[in-house]
């Protein structure tokens, strides 16, 4: 059985979250959460509760706790959320646009017992 947990309109630019995500892809829980921990970016922040918010979907869903050895990351997605346009002066009384970039994350937890049992 398989969790959802989803992150919608996060003020981190897509770019930046992806080098965060990149590392936590295809891993077990327990270790993506470490790796997380000790990561220096404020993205990892965000995608630790989010990560936390997908085991306890996990567990709702099957209503037994996790120890965490048996679920891994199988899916974590991030896709471009909505960008804030403003205006910066710029010189002869021009206007630099700038792009305030926001993302979306889906992350989708996997339990191995149902993966082998499939094949």
């Amino acid at each position: 059985m398989e969790a959802i947990a989803k992150l919608n309109n996060c003020p981190t630019s897509p770019r930046k979250m992806r080098l965060v995500v990149d590392l936590i892809r295809g891993e077990r829980v327990e270790k993506a959460l470490s790796v997380l921990k000790f990561t220096n970016k404020e993205a990892a922040i965000r995608v630790e509760k989010l990560l936390l918010s997908a085991i306890n979907n996990w567990e709702a869903k099957n209503g037994k706790t996790s120890d965490g050895s048996e679920l891994f990351v199988k899916t974590i997605m991030v896709d471009g959320g909505r960008q804030l346009k403003r205006l910066r002066p710029a010189p002869q009384g021009r206007g630099y646009r700038i792009r305030k970039r926001s993302n979306h994350v889906t992350l989708i937890v996997d339990s191995k017992n149902t993966e082998t049992t499939q094949n």
